[in-house]
């Protein structure tokens, strides 16, 4: 076995972040959840490092997840990152309290002492802009730990007891808003941890290769395609495992952007050689969303009918046994976490959330511990051109979560041709590669208008553009107000239906970057 990193989720949204910014610097990181932790049930011979996660809960609650004792005596290195440092205090001694000013976002960190998790990234004396989210503080230090740093409203902001290797920062190091946050991860896991800096995308394409191999076996796979980047890697990477097992099925929902299903056809049938199977369903999806406009029971509703589609389609097949889905950790992150006990849901995926829980295929997902970027990067080693493996994310439920309250044919098509304006536009001006994802929203929204000297009355479009790094934090892309104005102009006066335009400028969090 590989040396590695042990991450222990206490149910944070980012627990997944420590993960990816460990393997960014060559090391192999697992996640395991606080309830696992357990002194004969896993092998902590190849564990360097151990790192724990935040959480939501508070460590002064009843039912706060804690973490057994035997973990502190195995001589290897720990860092408690916000709930995690809070819960090594209390474990150690020391008093945790509610904090009158609570931090969230970002804030100033002042290093007071030297501390090797500092190396190379601030000085003593010097400030440095962290990202904080915390209600608790430590009131008191635990015995022979002392105070590495503070913030404006955190005395004990980052702790240490170098004779047992303990550290604990208050603030999200793992969160591209905290500058240097990754070169503190990356001394601890090489510097404190002592790692070798061996794992990359190859070695995880080799392994997850393997993986697939031993679990189908002789089975065949169905494996839907949505157009996006993430089906389009996940059906390349089974291919590669076992080309004669798999059959790529495009479901047409009604809710693809434009060109979608040429695009589809092209890439498969000539590009990869690859069998695929485009079914009809615009008809099937319409009726199950009529008069839904709650988004979670459309994702739901969405998910559940893409399932019945498949197992429909399985049942005239012979020896299908698997749905393959082109899920990411981001993902399974917001549907609740499968890894903690204590995430909160904030909001369902049709490909996690939106499943029944009886389904007669079984799921893989050997996408599902990696982020947009890492599955980009595994595009490229599996040679998908770079027109497809650049483009920006794009939902499985499609237009039909981007048309705000009940979907009907109308707006679709509505939102589908603003939509596919303000791409065009954006890639007339060169700065499509620069932005995490773009599109457009319809809003159940009328407002009043004047065209052509007469009255309007239509809908309100909203461009939504972020940049992002991983989809887990984003912050919305600044246009030029002339760039802005042009897609107004362009949409209102060629799309009608449409009589205003607004721009989001809401960042990741509070919001999240697909409005349903």
């Amino acid at each position: 076995m590989k040396e590695s990193i042990l991450i222990v989720d206490f149910g944070s949204q980012v627990t997944k972040l420590i993960a990816r910014r460990i393997r960014e610097i060559g090391v192999f990181s697992q996640v395991i959840p606080f309830t696992e932790i357990k002194k004969n049930k896993l092998d902590y011979s190849f564990v360097k490092g151990i790192i724990f996660s935040g959480g939501p809960k508070s460590v002064k609650e009843k039912n706060a997840p804690k973490i057994n004792s035997f973990i502190y005596n195995l001589g290897i290195p720990i860092l408690g990152i916000c709930y995690g440092l809070q819960l090594i205090a209390k474990n150690f001694g020391g008093n945790v309290a509610p904090s009158t000013d609570r931090e969230f976002g970002k804030r100033e960190l002042l290093i007071k002492r030297k501390s090797p998790l500092f190396n190379n990234v601030i000085e003593i004396n010097k400030k440095q802009q962290i990202w904080m989210s915390h209600s608790d503080k430590i009131s008191s230090l635990p015995k022979d730990f002392e105070q590495i740093a503070s913030s404006q409203n955190c005395e004990f902001a980052v702790i240490q007891n170098l004779n047992k290797k303990i550290f604990g920062v208050q603030f999200h190091p793992e969160v591209v808003h905290s500058i240097g946050g990754k070169k503190i991860i990356k001394n601890f896991v090489r510097d404190i941890c002592q790692c070798k800096f061996e794992w990359n995308m190859k070695l995880f394409k080799k392994e997850v290769l393997e993986k697939i191999k031993d679990q189908v076996g002789t089975n065949k796979i169905i494996c839907g395609l949505s157009g996006g980047v993430d089906s389009t890697v996940t059906a390349k990477l089974i291919h590669e495992a076992v080309p004669k097992n798999l059959i790529c099925v495009f479901v047409d929902t009604g809710f693809m952007r434009k060109g979608e299903r040429q695009q589809i056809n092209f890439l498969f049938k000539k590009n990869f050689k690859i069998k695929l199977k485009v079914i009809s369903a615009k008809k099937s999806f319409f009726i199950k969303l009529k008069g839904i406009s709650d988004p979670e029971k459309k994702r739901k509703i969405i998910g559940k009918e893409f399932i019945r589609i498949f197992e429909d389609y399985a049942l005239k097949q012979k020896n299908i046994k698997y749905l393959a889905q082109g899920t990411l950790y981001p993902d399974v992150i917001e549907s609740s976490s499968k890894i903690g006990k204590t995430t909160v849901t904030i909001k369902s995926h049709h490909n996690v959330g939106g499943l029944p829980k009886k389904m007669k295929l079984k799921l893989l997902e050997p996408l599902n511990e990696l982020f947009k970027d890492e599955v980009r990067d595994l595009g490229r080693e599996l040679n998908i051109p770079k027109i497809f493996t650049n483009r920006h994310p794009f939902p499985g439920p499609g237009l039909a979560i981007r048309l705000i309250g009940e979907v009907n044919e109308k707006d679709i098509s509505i939102l589908r041709k603003a939509d596919d304006i303000f791409i065009k536009l954006i890639k007339d001006e060169g700065i499509y590669d620069d932005i995490w994802q773009a599109f457009c929203v319809l809003l159940p929204l009328r407002t009043v208008g004047v065209m052509g000297d007469k009255r309007t009355y239509e809908k309100i479009c909203v461009l939504r553009a972020v940049t992002s790094v991983d989809g887990m934090t984003a912050e919305a892309y600044k246009f030029k107000c002339k760039f802005i104005e042009k897609c107004a102009n362009e949409i209102v006066n060629k799309v009608p239906g449409i009589n205003r335009v607004c721009y989001d400028y809401t960042s990741k969090p509070p919001g999240t970057i697909e409005f349903e």
